[in-house]
């Protein structure tokens, strides 16, 4: 229930969110994973009552064309601030990002799951981790972000499954994640709209489509668990998203046969895209990560290529009272 507004004033505070790749292959809308590239943000109350100014550095510089009150950070973190009984905070947010934007790695979800977590901390709150807590973040985040595969590594860090009731209630939980995977990441210089990508699918699929991706997803949970890594390209192998939106990803098709060259044990979209994830050793993951950067710039040209091996993130977001710098 919302706290009554009450004349609360908020404290600084910071959190720190992962960013996540979601799907790997046939867990189409069901499987993500949380990965150790980061957007922070801080409060630091003061200034004007009713008046919070927002500044974003890192890759978010890219998108100062947004205005605070369309923000999905912003708005995220102020509705949050409503609910617990503060109304009208005044100071200055700081968010700070190094997850490429419009990429597949979630910087939509890191945001709308900082600006809740935020919200959170300033207030006095714990940062969510208890069940309980978790599925609120999770009912909450679906306003501005409706990709929980997403949402929900951000919050709980490691591998993640989502699944829904019959009542259409989302549920995450944990899944194994072997130590001895490592994860390659690249992207052309261009973003591709996740509004796109999905118009891209078809509204139905052949039923053997279906099935065959049924038992890729044993696959891919058992390789993942494993680290088996024959079993990595049978759980990658995708028929409900990836055929329809590779064509959508210039230089796609030569980054997936690169990444193969160089050693990974498979590769895919990451998320919508326009990024790609590649599955490999831990010894051969940046080199098949300049090998997906390599065939991108060959293909579209060299402006704006994002690549780098990448380890996971287990532990979700994180955050605090008072500065980040001092705690």
């Amino acid at each position: 229930m919302p706290r009554p507004s009450n004349g609360l004033a908020p404290g600084a505070g910071w959190v720190r969110v992962p960013a996540s790749t979601s799907n790997l292959g046939s867990g189409f809308d069901c499987i993500g994973l949380a990965l150790a590239r980061y957007l922070t943000a801080e409060f630091v109350p003061g200034g004007t009552a009713g008046t919070t100014r927002l500044e974003r550095q890192g890759t978010l510089r890219a998108i100062d064309r947004v205005g605070d009150h369309d923000d999905i950070f912003f708005r995220a973190f102020r509705k949050r601030l409503r609910t617990l009984g503060i109304a009208h905070p005044g100071g200055s947010v700081t968010i700070d990002s190094e997850i490429p934007v419009g990429r597949g790695l979630g910087s939509s979800a890191a945001a709308v799951v900082g600006g809740l977590a935020l919200a959170s901390v300033v207030a006095g709150e714990p940062v969510p981790r208890e069940p309980a807590a978790v599925r609120a973040v999770l009912a909450d985040a679906l306003e501005w972000e409706s990709h929980l595969d997403n949402v929900a590594p951000a919050l709980m860090g490691g591998l993640v499954g989502v699944a829904h009731d019959g009542s259409g209630e989302p549920h995450a939980f944990r899944l194994p994640l072997a130590a001895s995977i490592a994860f390659a990441y690249a992207a052309p210089g261009v973003e591709l709209e996740t509004t796109k990508a999905r118009t891209a699918l078809p509204r139905t699929v052949p039923f053997g489509d279906a099935v065959h991706n049924l038992g890729a997803l044993a696959a891919l949970t058992t390789a993942l668990a494993t680290g088996t890594a024959e079993l990595v390209a049978l759980g990658l192998a995708d028929k409900l998203h990836v055929p329809y939106r590779l064509p959508l990803i210039p230089g796609a098709v030569e980054a997936f046969a690169a990444a193969r060259s160089a050693g990974a044990w498979g590769v895919t979209i990451s998320g919508a895209g326009s990024g790609v994830i590649a599955l490999a050793a831990p010894d051969r993951a940046f080199d098949v990560a300049d090998a997906m950067a390599a065939a991108f710039r060959t293909a579209v040209g060299p402006s704006g290529v994002v690549f780098f091996a990448v380890q996971p993130d287990l532990v979700g977001v994180t955050g605090g009272q008072g500065s980040r710098k001092s705690s």
